[in-house]
């Protein structure tokens, strides 16, 4: 029931903007081709990024999907969904277009996605949108603009500290708002706990978290048990799991950054974590192939590395100094190897990477941060030179200490003739003390800078 003006003349614009997106004739082609999860449509010219509908002759439903390409006569799109009755021949129309089924015309769209806006909080959808929670769509409201490219000259820098409420990040390695921050971590050393520290403990107004590719359990149990009612309320959970489709786990990692942007742009300070930046690529990776693409480093072709530096590029700082986007984006190290291209590809456009370790993972040190390969590149612009130097000096004893533990585990060291690494070993229990912390803890910046001053006075 509409009883207000201002709602009256929403609605109104809404339907203008309906009728506007309507086609002025109504077009079709036929699906000619099937190859691997490529369509090849004949007879329905669209362009790159253009939504499809693919009709079934054999149960009637109807199938999004998404152009990706095309060659002369031929488009190719790449359907949303899991495909079920689709037989040679079948006919797909453009998005929005009515189609006669007999007795009227239907609109050719499937459940709507949410709109862009504050609506969005507290809500789980999918990775085009579309909520998934259960809840449905609030009514009819309008979709926000999102402003996708900003010139880098009206960039604000980064100039205060993020908290996230971990000690070893706000001592050792501490986030700036606007950053943007990998983490590289193998399969199974605590990178899904360390997320959800960051999710809980963050001092941010809004959390925007994209689970792309990752396994289907886990996304209940990060909006349940990892993130809790309390942080929920303010969080966005864009779920985009394994089973999904290539294209809907790449458009799951855009559509994060979309919300991130809406965010930043509305006058919030917006934390966005993305887990994981190499499923983002390997989504990508299946669409290029698919295309026909050279592969050019393990398999990934050059269009994976031209979309990962417009994702990134897309957060940070924007033209007004209270508002930011600061994100943090997983990176999975496949057996281990720092050296995996999307690794390395990743350490070059971001701005610092948290490695977790495995040794320290399997010796039951978490978070298993190795402080010695890991690195903040604003954290001299955002803390005291006092922070600094003392975080410099931890750093050096952590090193050495790794360094000459071997020798003193064999009882080949005499103490006395080294004086750093006898430093390192009298301060090893207060500095392995600062560096782990329990899951549902919470160490604000001031308490850690206490804690950091009191591991250098020892």
């Amino acid at each position: 029931m509409i009883t207000q003006p201002q709602e009256f003349a929403q609605y109104l614009q809404l339907q203008a903007q309906k009728l506007s997106q309507y086609p002025k004739s109504i077009r079709e082609g036929r699906l000619k081709r099937v190859s691997g999860i490529v369509l090849e449509v004949e007879g329905l010219p669209m362009t790159i990024g253009e939504g499809g509908v693919i009709l079934s002759q054999v149960n009637g439903k109807t199938y999004d999907a998404e152009c990706i390409g095309f060659n002369g006569g031929i488009t190719y799109l790449m359907p949303i969904d899991a495909l079920d009755g689709i037989s040679p021949g079948a006919l797909v129309y453009p998005t929005k277009t009515p189609i006669d089924i007999g007795f009227g015309y239907i609109n050719t769209q499937s459940v709507e996605p949410l709109p862009i806006g504050e609506n969005l909080l507290g809500r789980v959808v999918d990775g085009l949108g579309r909520p998934i929670d259960g809840f449905g769509n609030p009514g009819n409201r309008l979709f926000q603009s999102v402003k996708r490219s900003i010139n880098p000259l009206d960039r604000s820098p980064i100039h205060e500290p993020l908290d996230t409420g971990i000690k070893a990040i706000n001592g050792m390695l501490t986030v700036g708002r606007g950053q943007r921050v990998g983490i590289f971590a193998g399969t199974g050393v605590g990178k899904s706990v360390l997320l959800g520290m960051l999710a809980r403990n963050c001092v941010a107004d809004v959390i925007v978290i994209g689970l792309v590719g990752e396994r289907g359990r886990e996304v209940r149990e990060f909006c349940e048990e990892t993130l809790g009612p309390e942080s929920f309320k303010r969080a966005v959970v864009v779920a985009a799991p394994a089973d999904a489709s290539p294209l809907a786990r790449a458009k799951g990692a855009s559509y994060a950054t979309d919300v991130a942007t809406w965010f930043r742009d509305s006058g919030k300070h917006v934390v966005l974590i993305i887990d994981s930046l190499t499923r983002y690529a390997m989504a990508l990776r299946e669409i290029g192939l698919s295309l026909g693409e050279v592969p050019v480093a393990r398999g990934y072709p050059p269009s994976v590395f031209a979309r990962m530096p417009e994702l990134v590029e897309r957060v940070g700082n924007g033209a007004d100094p209270n508002t930011s986007i600061t994100a943090f984006y997983t990176v999975l190290l496949e057996g281990d190897d720092v050296n995996d291209p999307v690794a390395d590809t990743a350490r070059g456009i971001l701005d610092g990477h948290f490695f977790l370790s495995r040794g320290l993972a399997d010796s039951g040190h978490y978070p298993a941060i190795d402080v010695e390969k890991s690195i903040s590149r604003v954290m001299p612009k955002v803390v005291s030179r006092d922070h600094l130097l003392a975080a410099r000096r931890i750093k050096q004893l952590y090193s050495r200490y790794m360094s000459g533990r071997d020798l003193v585990s064999m009882g080949a060291y005499v103490p006395g003739s080294d004086g750093d690494l006898d430093a390192a070993l009298k301060a090893w229990p207060k500095i392995q003390g600062f560096l782990q912390q329990e899951v549902d803890s919470n160490f604000a910046i001031p308490d850690t800078i206490e804690f950091l001053n009191g591991v250098i006075r020892q």
